[in-house]
């Protein structure tokens, strides 16, 4: 990033003079690029985040521009998130399109979060945390002028084309669907769903949530997508008797979201759509893979992250095998 041409833009987004005092690429970020930035902004000091793109990106990840739109639309909503500052589109300014949004304290490491709770057993308040700023999230609902270019989420479809388009048979995958399409209950009016809201994405301080990061899957859809995904096994992070993120139990978690949604949700319900989660993952896991593998980015981490996608077939099976997930 040139220095000077990104202190000239934020110089004139923000409307007074900002120096940028260093930049240091933080952890994290397997799909986009985070950036540390301390800066001062007519003198007075900023701790900043830029997001911005990697060399290569998933073709279902949201741009910049989208991605600051939802935090904007989530912020405005109460959601706890990170406040949104500025949004830049011209390439030419860091080589990529990118947004700041102010830094938060707390940590986002899903395996030291789901290990401190584990300790003590589970960690409660936590989990109905997680509950209470999921159900904010969907009270965001269509139609939307500021999210017109949200489209509608038929989940089925969407993995079956990645699957088609990858060319590689995923046969457990398709099982699944399968399953899926043939079980599903009626789908709920659809909400804002964050599609990647786990332990991993949330910033937490102690026993509080930060703010919620990475808007960039989101779309409209049936709330039990969202339950499913954070509660799926796949992001417990080893602690597998903690349901809810690998933090609590799954009805602390469902606790929270009731006692803030004003409807309880049905926890069979939620563990259809945790077998969702897991084809999901795995779908998303063979993309990162393959962009390894083109070449367009060589990456240790996209490589192993191709090798979990046998043993999250095999859970599909697990899941299906007795005719309920």
């Amino acid at each position: 990033m040139h220095k000077a041409a990104l202190e000239g833009w934020l110089s004139g987004a923000a409307g007074a003079p900002v120096e940028i005092l260093s930049m240091a690429r933080l952890s994290g970020g397997a799909i986009q690029q985070n950036w540390g930035v301390e800066a001062t902004l007519g003198g007075a000091p900023q701790r900043w985040v830029l997001r911005t793109d990697n060399a290569a990106t998933l073709a279902v990840s949201r741009g910049r521009a989208e991605e600051f739109a939802l935090l904007r639309a989530a912020h405005a909503a109460g959601v706890t998130v990170a406040e949104p500052l500025f949004c830049c589109a011209d390439a030419d300014v860091a080589g990529a399109p990118f947004f700041v949004m102010r830094r938060v304290p707390g940590t986002a490491s899903g395996h030291a979060l789901a290990k401190a709770a584990a300790a003590r057993g589970g960690n409660p308040a936590l989990a109905a945390a997680h509950g209470r700023e999921l159900a904010r999230i969907h009270r965001i609902r269509p139609p939307r002028e500021d999210l017109a270019f949200l489209g509608s989420n038929d989940f089925i479809a969407e993995m079956r084309a990645r699957l088609d388009a990858a060319g590689t048979p995923r046969p457990a995958l398709e099982w699944g669907l399968r399953f899926m399409e043939r079980n599903a209950p009626p789908a709920l009016p659809p909400v804002l769903l964050h599609r990647d809201f786990r332990s991993g994405n949330v910033m937490v301080e102690g026993d509080t949530i930060t703010a919620v990061l990475d808007w960039e899957f989101s779309g409209w859809g049936d709330p039990y997508e969202d339950l499913g995904w954070f509660t799926a096994r796949c992001w417990r992070f080893g602690q597998d008797g903690l349901e809810a993120g690998g933090i609590g139990s799954l009805a602390d978690f469902l606790a929270g979201y009731a006692a803030e949604a004003g409807w309880a949700p049905d926890p069979a319900r939620v563990r259809f759509w945790q077998l969702g989660a897991t084809i999901r993952w795995a779908v998303i896991a063979a993309d990162q893979a393959l962009r390894h593998i083109s070449g367009q980015e060589r990456s240790l981490e996209l490589a192993l992250t191709g090798h979990m996608v046998p043993a999250l077939e095999w859970e599909v099976l697990e899941m299906t095998d007795a005719g309920t997930p």
